[in-house]
């Protein structure tokens, strides 16, 4: 399955394009749309067709790795929204979490309901990411139109 245009749009609007390096809120090294990684150094700088790149590379990944976890059968709207948490999150969180649990026992509504618990950076909760966590929920319940 591939991120579907609504996916994307949410990704985009959470991220948001930064075409010089600069360091999140816990100090990560961030470029592009989110894009983090050893290769993302201060003082770099990206045009927007590799910032474009970079997002479709990790697109990929994150597609891949939301493919290989979860067993259940996804709408596009419910692999995107995954996708979009994938990407915030990593693989990881969404591996050992009670969401992806519940959601391969078939528990839609169960899953659904453990996004928003997803709100702390370094801790704390954050504003932004609770916003982000609602707009996933949301497109995660949207029923599939494609």
């Amino acid at each position: 399955m591939k991120t579907n245009a609504a996916g994307i749009k949410l990704i985009k609007s959470f991220e948001n394009l930064r075409l010089n390096a600069y360091q999140d809120m816990v100090g990560v090294w961030t470029i592009g749309y989110g894009h983090t990684g050893p290769e993302v150094k201060p003082g770099q700088s990206l045009t927007q067709a590799q910032a474009d790149q970079l997002l479709a590379d990790d697109l990929d990944h994150f597609e891949t790795g939301v493919s290989r976890l979860v067993t259940a059968p996804l709408n596009a709207n419910q692999f995107s929204a995954l996708v979009s948490f994938s990407y915030n999150l990593g693989l990881g969180s969404l591996q050992r979490s009670t969401l992806l649990e519940l959601l391969n026992k078939s528990n839609y509504a169960g899953a659904a309901a453990q996004f928003p618990d997803w709100d702390h950076s370094g801790g704390k909760v954050v504003a932004g990411l609770l916003r982000r966590r609602l707009a996933e929920q949301t497109l995660f319940q949207t029923e599939d139109t494609d």
